[in-house]
């Protein structure tokens, strides 16, 4: 290695600065350098073992501080609220770079700045050894400034161009005994300074301007035009830049980027904690504790959670053996659902347990759960708020980047940038109040109290304008954009600091680019990739045909006789599948063919959703019924008899059904349950029956249907027997709600009952467009299984008071009707045309996400549909 081995010493401004420093130290082979910021020189003349108060030991003394609320006599009202330690952390880092003494002077006998004076000693009472604040730690090192020549040689500042009040005394009393340099910027304040100046000249480097939509779209043209520079070998990552005022902003777009493109670039700031695995970890943990138990919650904790060395590494095949729909919101349930597993509820339920105590158990749950770097996270987020503020916490935190500034392209702020210049540089954000920014007031220490030239003598304001200065003064090729629209969609204007342009380029997120980021990015901006993508090209023409008025095999237009069709019509069919083909032919191709399946994510609600409501009155009313059969009878039984076994139904529903389903929480559980008998009592109760010898079944399978639990000991008919459509090949299945048989098979009768909204003219509907096949095809399978009966009445009975009933008019003539629809439907499929139902309203069908679902594309396609599909078909369609 060559260079001087003479101890000397460099003073630099952030981390960006810092890094690079070092690195170029490193190239040359320099021996004897110290590169320092003010705080670490200050450290270095205090003494070797001396060092600046770290953030954790600050904020763990500000806490203990405001815990002793009796102490404080201006702050105590607001100590405890979420965001009061951060707050006032700011404020004692804007006194101390101020120099501000808060015990002199004619505002020490303001209540404010007294508490914050006592809060001050309170902080230093927590500091680890060695620690320092930062004004004892700079008025020792000015009682030590005649150790200079030996512990810090000859001083240069480097590219230093915002010196805070309180180190400038320390800097010119070194003069006095080494030699002090300052190679300041070109726009910076040097009039302090005793000692010789050196400003940089000013580079005439390129600049243009360039207007992008958003925030988003800003990042991505400078990460387009950073990988530009890269390809083309202009430039070293290690000499690009990409700044703002403020990066944490724009963090979530850069990091979908850089994960996208694989660019190397080092965010100066630090990662969002929240997107690595670790903070992640301590998210779901805050989850748990702040919005109790559920079993996707606890699913989320469990997986990240694994594998950290804590006891639940101890899970036996680390799994979670539960049912996957139930809720769960109680450490007695998943006792309850755990049973069959001692193994696993001996580790996991004294977790739950104590993850149900809430936010007051986070200390210890973390030492039960959380290690390494995770831990550290969270008592760092508890250090900055209280515990009910933890998910707030957790996003605010940061974590350093595992890249080196010195070998990546830079994603920091203006201030970074401006004290470490590099050749290329993309300025973002320049729009009004974006750059420059507003400082606002200070919510701990407002002017009124202290003018703010004094507690703050460098404003942000003025910062971002002499950041934009110096960066435009010294760098190679500088782009500077705006967007059009803010991150929240609204319409911001250019920057009054942008500098004029003759012209300023307007681009457009999809306009073709000459070099592009991602392979998404590529085939958006590239028409001629566009094309030669097959994925790409049939989605195009997928488009293409959505405008069209006339029918193409986008629309669904298959060839005769496909495999696929076949093979499904020959498969028993239910009310609901039958529902679908008459309806909307494309839905049941997606459901049953395809397989296709709605993603619905059942989160936890306060009100049970409207199948699930019904659900639970069909289980309501099959358990009360059963309770009553065949002793002393359903038909038979006084009022009193059949609210005692809905009572009974209700209860096991209660204890059940948070086991395997989600419910809303207990409370509202128990009266949503309660809501339900009563709705089942009024189907039970509001009709007298008179003939005698009549036996009841509910949930009665047909045609081979399965029944969950264990099958009455009798029933009407076997239910494996098959259930034909007349004139087709077509098998029927399903369950009927309830059948009532009159001894020796006399007659009977069919119900299906409704918990939705009742239509305006029941009694006028029939099979409402096909949407209500039920009752026909509970009269079609008793048909065929009880032949020897003849009277049949098939009704729905709608639950929500007044009670209404609607018996269907001619049972076998709409058998033949919807036999002959089903034939007609058939057909039409097997011949190749899968059309969406133009009938069906555009928020009920499956699938809707898709375009087919949109009202202008079957208002469009709708004359083409009903010509390919015949008038004979076509004819059916909005049947009442």
């Amino acid at each position: 290695m060559t260079g001087d081995s003479v101890l000397h010493s460099v003073l630099v401004q952030g981390r960006l600065a810092y890094a690079m420093r070092r690195a170029a130290a490193a190239r040359e082979g320099t021996l004897g350098l110290q590169i320092m910021t003010p705080s670490l020189l200050a450290a270095r003349l205090a003494g070797g073992l001396l060092r600046p108060a770290s953030r954790e030991s600050i904020e763990t003394g500000i806490r203990a501080a405001l815990s002793q609320r009796d102490a404080l006599e201006d702050i105590a009202p607001i100590s405890g609220l979420p965001g009061t330690t951060r707050a006032v952390l700011r404020t004692l880092r804007r006194i101390w770079r101020a120099g501000l003494d808060l015990r002199t002077g004619p505002y020490a006998v303001q209540p404010r700045v007294k508490d914050l004076a006592w809060i001050e000693d309170t902080v230093r009472l927590h500091l680890q050894p060695g620690e320092r604040l930062l004004p004892d730690l700079c008025d020792l090192a000015q009682a030590a400034v005649r150790f200079a020549p030996r512990v810090i040689g000859p001083l240069r500042i480097e590219g230093v161009h915002a010196m805070d009040p309180i180190w400038r005394p320390l800097i010119n009393g070194l003069r006095e005994f080494i030699q002090v340099e300052w190679d300041a910027p070109t726009f910076c304040d040097t009039g302090w300074f005793h000692g010789s100046t050196r400003h940089v000249a000013i580079k005439e480097g390129i600049k243009r301007g360039v207007s992008c939509a958003d925030p988003h779209h800003e990042a991505l043209e400078a990460m387009r035009w950073a990988r530009e520079l890269l390809a083309s070998g202009r430039a070293r990552a290690s000499e690009i830049a990409i700044a703002t005022t403020a990066p944490m902003a724009c963090d979530d777009y850069m990091l979908a980027l850089v994960s996208a493109s694989d660019l190397p670039i080092c965010f100066l700031h630090g990662r969002p904690a929240l997107a690595t695995r670790d903070g992640q970890r301590c998210a779901a943990l805050a989850d748990v504790l702040q919005g109790g138990l559920s079993q996707a919650r606890v699913r989320r904790l469990l997986s990240l959670a694994a594998n950290q060395g804590t006891i639940l590494d101890d899970l036996p095949d680390h799994s979670l053996p539960v049912p996957g729909e139930a809720s769960l919101s109680t450490a007695v349930d998943w006792e309850r659902a755990l049973a069959p597993y001692p193994e696993t509820a001996a580790i996991l339920v004294p977790v739950l347990r104590l993850l149900e105590s809430g936010t007051g158990a986070a200390e210890e749950t973390a030492g039960l759960l959380l290690r390494g770097r995770s831990r550290r996270l969270w008592d760092e987020a508890l250090r900055s708020a209280p515990a009910s503020a933890l998910m707030f916490s957790l996003e605010a935190l940061r974590v350093a980047d595992d890249r080196d500034p010195a070998a990546a392209i830079a994603w920091c702020s203006a201030d970074e940038l401006a004290a470490s210049p590099r050749r290329f540089a993309w300025l973002i954000g320049l729009t009004t109040g974006g750059w420059p920014r507003s400082g606002g007031l200070d919510p701990i220490l407002p002017g009124y109290i202290i003018p703010s030239a004094l507690s703050d003598p460098d404003p942000i304001e003025a910062g971002d304008r002499r950041c934009l200065d110096n960066i435009l003064a010294s760098t190679e090729e500088v782009v500077l954009s705006s967007g059009r629209l803010s991150s929240e969609g609204k319409r911001v204007g250019p920057s009054a600091l942008m500098p004029y342009f003759e012209k300023i380029n307007v681009l457009h997120r999809d306009t073709p680019r000459g070099h592009t980021l991602t392979e998404a990015d590529r085939l958006l901006a590239q028409e001629k990739d566009r094309s030669a993508d097959p994925i790409v090209s049939s989605a195009m023409a997928a488009w293409h045909d959505w405008g069209l008025r006339s029918l193409t095999p986008h629309d669904g237009l298959l060839a005769h006789e496909h495999p696929l069709l076949s093979i499904l019509l020959t498969k028993p069919q239910s009310p609901t599948s039958l529902s679908r083909l008459l309806r909307d032919p494309l839905a049941y191709i997606w459901y049953y063919a395809l397989g296709w399946r709605d993603l619905v994510h059942k989160e936890r609600g306060l009100v049970l959703p409207a199948d699930d409501m019904g659900l639970l009155v069909h289980e309501l009313l099959r358990r009360a019924v059963d309770h009553l059969e065949p002793k002393p009878g359903f038909i038979v039984a006084a009022r009193h008899e059949v609210e005692e076994a809905l009572a009974i139904a209700s209860a096991g529903v209660i204890e059940s059904w948070p086991l395997v389903t989600n419910v809303p929480p207990p409370v509202l559980w128990t009266n949503t349950v309660r809501q339900a008998a009563e709705m089942s009592l009024a189907g039970l109760t509001f009709e007298t029956f008179t003939e005698a010898g009549t036996r009841s079944w509910t949930e009665v399978p047909f045609g081979g249907e399965s029944r969950e639990g264990d099958l009455p000991v009798s029933l009407p008919w076997d239910p494996a027997r098959p259930v034909v459509l007349p004139g087709t090949d077509i098998c029927i299945r399903g369950t009927i709600d309830r059948l009532d048989l009159r001894a020796t098979a006399a007659a009977v009768r069919v119900t299906d009952y409704k918990t939705g909204q009742r239509p305006k003219a029941p009694d006028l509907m029939t099979i409402d467009d096909g949407a209500e096949l039920q009752r026909v095809l509970y009269s079609l399978a008793c048909r065929q299984l009880l032949p020897d009966t003849k009277p049949l009445i098939a009704r729905l009975i709608y639950l929500r008071p007044p009670v209404k009933v609607s018996p269907l008019k001619n049972p076998d003539g709409m058998i033949d009707f919807v036999a002959n629809w089903v034939k007609l439907a058939r057909s039409v499929l097997q011949a190749g045309f899968v059309y969406p139902g133009i009938t069906t309203k555009p928020n009920h069908r499956f699938g809707r996400i898709a375009l087919p679902a949109a009202i202008s594309y079957l208002e469009r396609k709708s004359n083409a549909i009903r010509e390919t599909a015949g008038p004979e078909l076509a004819a059916h369609w909005g049947t009442k």
